[in-house]
């Protein structure tokens, strides 16, 4: 078996914006390997036909579909990080909000002392954890 890695699918032509934005956010994080449409192709000219980014060395793959479908990302499935500070968890929520939609707001719910649940401008989920 070879490996295994989240597979994120966007729409409307967002994957190299989300994978710039997710980058930007924490370091160690790269935009590793990006393949586009040309012309003529199946999807739309210059955008991702399939990419692989880092995120503190977990690899993710993604793409810009061509079909478009009557599904997006769903909460069920989110990338959950954990964070050292109080100041990086808040910083990293507030900024992955952006547009986003808060399904847990970064508070004490009894399991961890500071833990918050979104949705961001993307659809993707997110879960963040402080561990101290």
């Amino acid at each position: 078996m070879g490996k295994v890695m989240p597979f994120l699918m966007f729409q409307e032509g967002k994957a190299e914006e989300a994978m710039e934005f997710y980058t930007s956010l924490m370091e160690d994080s790269e935009i590793t390997n990006i393949v586009r449409y040309g012309a003529n192709e199946s999807g739309d000219e210059g955008t991702v036909m399939q990419a692989t980014f880092t995120i503190k060395g977990q690899e993710f793959m993604c793409i810009d579909s061509n079909v478009t479908h009557e599904f997006s990302f769903t909460p069920s499935f989110s990338i959950y990080i954990t964070c050292d500070t109080e100041e990086e968890i808040e910083q990293l929520y507030q900024k992955l909000n952006e547009g986003g939609q808060a399904l847990m707001p970064l508070d004490d719910y009894g399991f961890s002392k500071k833990f918050g649940w979104l949705n961001d401008r993307f659809g993707v989920s997110w879960q963040l954890n402080l561990l101290k």
